[in-house]
């Protein structure tokens, strides 16, 4: 059995980029991956401009006198911000200007409006600036023309779209979105609109996987529920693994008479690289690979206890999928928190506790759920947004220690 570490590990040697790219536009691409490199074409700031409303000003004009000692200057233009300006500042002028306006020629340094005292076409500087250039934009400060403003992989969150947007791309080169194919199976499956009968199940895991998925910016496609039935699950299979970039399927994989996915997957030419993790919950997990062209495609068989299937994504397929969908060096979100409750595990396997992280006192703090930590008990699932780790061999932490939590929301 793999150690947790040793799995991600290999799954992340199977998982590589997509190559396939499209373009979209600017007000398409939010959380989509960058695939191509955006180079500046223009120098940021474009020219030298003003940080504040005042006056431009130059430095020479302050150099024969005490810091305090007031200087008073002529007003030979007023620069809105978008206009550019039409005259020089000479010796004993200033130009009235605004946040964003373009300096204009003769002027190196801005007066805040404040430090200034407005009389008809003259202005009275009541204390000079401190330094030459002192709140003044220097082009090409930021950026240059030519230089990398965002490398391919990049996830386009609102602070990368509105470089784009600056940058003047109007349209982007970004990986397409990884299809995730899901499959349930098991014979006590219902779906959610059935009637539920003695002894069923209601197959959350379609549903919950499928949400997951489009979370992380995937193209989900479920196949339904597959009965126990070795034959139509093998052409299940072989139908998800002919469209999928991974397969997800649930249920199947342990070690029980109607346990057939790690059997099929062999039988449909499957590289079996991983069949059981030592973590809890989610022991029994396989990972498969399928070759197709100059691609692979990557299988993993799920524990089917809702929990157990969640958290296996959270804690391995994530990493996977992000490789896929361009992710440079892709990582889990983990943060040191302290337990407001005890927690414990058997110390066998690595373990997993559900529970709310939040900040308080500007620390992390963990509380574990209530209704205790079973791996069938989806209900409480749904008011956590972090795991606590228990590492093989720990078998308590008390309330007020640290504790290493896997932020899943």
């Amino acid at each position: 059995m793999l150690t947790a570490d040793q799995a991600t590990q290999i799954i992340l040697a199977l998982s590589k980029p997509l190559r396939t790219t499209e373009t979209v536009s600017l007000s398409q691409a939010f959380d989509r991956i960058l695939a191509e490199s955006i180079v500046s074409k223009l120098d940021f700031p474009h020219w030298d401009n003003s940080a504040m409303d005042g006056y431009a000003v130059r430095w020479s004009d302050f150099q024969a006198h005490y810091a305090h000692q007031p200087v008073s200057l002529k007003i030979v233009e007023t620069i809105p911000a978008g206009v550019p300006p039409t005259k020089m500042v000479s010796p004993g002028e200033a130009a009235r200007i605004f946040t964003g306006s373009m300096l204009p020629e003769g002027a190196d340094t801005i007066v805040m409006q404040e430090q200034a005292t407005l009389a008809g076409e003259m202005v009275t500087i009541q204390q000079a600036p401190q330094a030459l250039g002192e709140f003044v934009r220097k082009q090409g400060d930021y950026a240059q023309r030519g230089d990398l403003l965002l490398p391919p992989g990049t996830r386009l969150l609102p602070p990368a779209i509105a470089v784009l947007a600056a940058a003047q791309y109007a349209t982007v080169q970004v990986y397409r979105k990884p299809k995730v194919v899901i499959i349930s199976t098991g014979d006590e499956l219902v779906s959610p609109e059935q009637p539920l009968q003695p002894g069923q199940i209601v197959n959350s895991n379609q549903y919950a996987l499928a949400a997951l998925v489009q979370q992380w910016g995937g193209e989900a496609i479920c196949l339904g529920i597959v009965p126990d039935q070795p034959a139509v699950l093998a052409a299940t299979m072989q139908e998800a693994i002919d469209q999928a970039d991974i397969v997800l399927s649930t249920g199947g994989v342990s070690v029980g008479d109607f346990d057939y996915v790690d059997r099929m997957l062999a039988e449909l030419g499957g590289q079996m690289h991983i069949t059981a993790v030592a973590v809890k919950p989610g022991k029994p997990l396989t990972v498969a690979t399928f070759a197709r062209g100059d691609r692979s495609i990557i299988y993993f068989g799920l524990p089917g206890n809702p929990v157990s299937a969640l958290v296996s994504c959270w804690r391995f397929v994530y990493l996977s999928f992000q490789c896929l969908a361009g992710v440079l060096a892709p990582q889990l979100i983990w943060q040191k928190a302290i337990t407001t409750q005890s927690l414990r595990s058997n110390g066998q396997r690595e373990n997993y506790l559900w529970g709310q992280v939040s900040c308080v006192q500007d620390r992390y703090q963990f509380t574990p759920v209530a209704g205790g930590h079973n791996s069938g008990n989806l209900i409480n699932l749904a008011l956590a947004n972090g795991l606590a780790l228990l590492p093989v061999g720990v078998q308590q932490v008390l309330a007020g220690d640290e504790v290493i939590i896997l932020i899943i929301d």
